[in-house]
């Protein structure tokens, strides 16, 4: 039966891929011949996928969920079982992995649990064997993964020119943060070594040249971490790599190794998440200070490294005052992104044992976000989320590196920042579809205007800034300033422009 067997998803964007899907295609052994890959992403009209997956008359529909899609995901499936009951819809992804579902996924006909490449293929061998099947919820086994088929050659050649190739050397994190998912993994799995660098040199051969890895600890194992370090310093190409990694675990080895990559190749995702040790300390989070800061220390200086720092709010029994302490430290540490999100309660994890204590209010829609607590009140949390968003347009983005300063000349960076958000956010009734040049504009007016900063000096810093990119235009409110600049483009366009900012 062609077609028999459909995988797909909704990824956040289009540029992503579902490293997960193919897991479930590689493993599904004489079924993947009658089997297909279609991947959507949540921008996407519902009706629309539900028409192109029932068009290809499939028995089985497999889907992942996942906590950006999974609302999405209900709608197609209600459709998919009015339109086609006998349609069988699988479930699978971190979503419904865990209990409780906090989306109603009812019409779904099976729920397979954790890592599903074994089970998944064993349940649709028994349904198109149409052999009886007493539970409606799977929970599979912890996978060997030492006898999994590697996913990568099913990386086409579209993926490979319009997307994030996604890879990884292992499975699980040995940590216990309880706002993660990734904690409940009983321990960390690794694949073989040998096997996973062949892969990736198949990879590299059909053109691939940006690597995310999905590990948790990346710098956990060192003889894994030195290895495919030393992997991608032998290519003389260029290329991108995105790792996670825990910050207070830099070997010297590896300190020696990250230090001959060039700049824009290397992006370390490093979850600080707080600095505050007893803070840390109620969600089982390990917080080695001195170690954090001596190793931050040595990427910003002697590494070309591209980092993002990250930072929740809404952690139990953190207050504002915590977060921007939290914030200016890390800002006086690195000069690169920090990333602000706000907590999330997933099912799953341990968080919920603070409701009480902490009076934590949460949504109950994707992404589940706190809503308040005992520290912060819902109208402060609101601002907190707003600050996120334009810290990102301002701050993370790189457009305005050295003009974003102004703001904090106290040196209180969380305050300054807070108060210009503050003010923004009045100006632009909206957080979203604010273009660069408003941007540079609300900035130089706020300086200006509120701050009383020097309109030329202002207006210099932020001319420079915008212009440093190259093929941009003056922004219309300063062209009557008459500044000067060079109209140079970047050194190499394909190069994400957060990443080769660091190197300017």
């Amino acid at each position: 039966m062609l077609n028999s067997i459909i995988l797909t998803t909704l990824n956040a964007r289009f540029t992503h891929s579902a490293i997960g899907l193919r897991y479930l295609y590689a493993n599904l052994h004489e079924l993947q011949q009658n089997s297909q890959i279609l991947e959507f992403n949540i921008n996407d009209n519902v009706n629309d996928i539900a028409e192109k997956l029932l068009e290809k008359k499939p028995k089985i529909i497999g889907i992942g969920v996942y906590i950006w899609n999974a609302l999405q995901v209900a709608e197609l499936v209600e459709i998919i079982k009015m339109i086609s009951p006998d349609t069988v819809i699988v479930l699978g992804g971190p979503e419904v992995s865990y209990e409780p579902f906090r989306v109603n996924f009812d019409k779904a006909d099976f729920i397979v649990q954790g890592e599903g490449e074994t089970q998944f293929y064993e349940l649709c061998k028994n349904i198109l064997e149409e052999k009886e099947i007493e539970q409606r919820v799977l929970k599979a086994k912890l996978q060997d993964i030492t006898s999994l088929k590697l996913p990568y050659e099913f990386y086409n050649d579209q993926d490979i020119q319009h997307r994030y190739i996604y890879v990884e050397a292992s499975r699980g994190c040995p940590f216990k943060c309880e706002f993660c998912l990734s904690s409940i993994d009983e321990k960390v799995r690794y694949f073989d070594l040998d096997l996973i660098l062949e892969e990736y040199e198949k990879l590299w051969q059909k053109g691939v040249r940006a690597f995310k890895f999905i590990d948790r600890t990346f710098n956990l194992n060192m003889r894994y971490a030195i290895a495919i370090l030393d992997f991608f310093l032998s290519k003389d190409e260029e290329y991108f790599l995105h790792f996670e990694v825990i910050p207070d675990s830099f070997p010297s080895t590896i300190k020696e190794k990250l230090k001959l990559f060039k700049p824009a190749s290397l992006q370390l995702e490093i979850g600080i998440q707080t600095l505050n040790e007893d803070v840390a300390h109620k969600i089982n989070r390990p917080l080695n200070m001195a170690k954090i800061e001596q190793n931050i220390k040595f990427l910003e200086e002697h590494t070309n490294a591209h980092m993002h720092l990250d930072l929740i709010i809404g952690l139990p029994s953190e207050s504002i005052e915590s977060f921007g302490a939290n914030l200016n430290k890390l800002v006086s540490m690195s000069s690169c992104e920090i990333q602000l999100g706000v907590l999330k309660k997933l099912s799953g994890t341990s968080l919920s044992r603070h409701d009480i204590e902490y009076e934590m209010k949460y949504s109950s829609l994707p992404p589940y976000e706190i809503l308040q607590n005992s520290q912060i009140s819902y109208l402060q949390m609101q601002k907190l989320k707003r600050f996120t968003r334009f810290w990102d347009l301002l701050y993370n983005s790189g457009n305005f590196k050295n003009s974003i300063k102004l703001l904090w000349a106290n040196k209180d960076i969380y305050r300054g920042f807070y108060n210009f958000s503050e003010w923004i956010y009045i100006q632009t009734d909206s957080t979203w579809k604010i273009s660069l040049d408003r941007l540079a504009e609300l900035l130089y007016n706020y300086l200006t205007e509120e701050l009383s900063s020097d309109h030329v000096s202002s207006a210099k810093t932020i001319f420079d800034d915008i212009m440093k990119h190259g093929g941009r235009k003056v922004p219309k409110f300063l062209k009557p300033f008459r500044f000067e600049h060079e109209n140079h483009a970047t050194a190499n366009k394909k190069l994400l422009k957060r990443q080769s900012a660091r190197a300017e």
